[in-house]
């Protein structure tokens, strides 16, 4: 708990890494960033699908629309917060010389959105609609 609220400081003053270890190769701390860019395009992603399940699918259940909004919008949430945590932590990592951090947020975000798509083909099959 402690090393998570280190990392969380450090996301509001990223400067502090300079404390951390050596200074790591320029190539190795960009491609960090572009891993952080494609996070944050990903999290970007599952907001716009969030809002687009709820505002363009407006003859679906109000509680299956919402579900699957609500599904996606805190994937999307969980998934910037977690890009940042990890930007940071591999940061640290390289500027230390250890070995780079192990995650199992890839695996929570692949279920997150393949419970959605199951859902949504399970809506598409069965027509589950408000018979407007």
């Amino acid at each position: 708990m402690i090393d998570f609220v280190k990392d969380v400081r450090l996301w509001f003053a990223p400067q502090r890494l300079r404390d951390e270890g050596d200074t790591p190769d320029y190539r190795f701390s960009l491609a960090n960033e572009r891993t952080f860019l494609a996070w944050i395009r990903t999290a970007l992603a599952l907001v716009g699908g969030g809002f687009a399940v709820d505002q363009f699918l407006p003859d679906l259940r109000w509680g299956v629309r919402v579900g699957m909004a609500l599904a996606l919008l805190a994937v999307g949430a969980a998934c910037a917060l977690r890009a940042v945590n990890h930007w940071v932590r591999c940061e640290r990592a390289m500027r230390r010389g250890e070995d780079l951090p192990l995650s199992r947020f890839p695996v929570v975000l692949s279920l997150g959105v393949g419970l959605v798509a199951v859902a949504m083909v399970v809506v598409v099959l069965l027509g589950w609609t408000t018979g407007r």
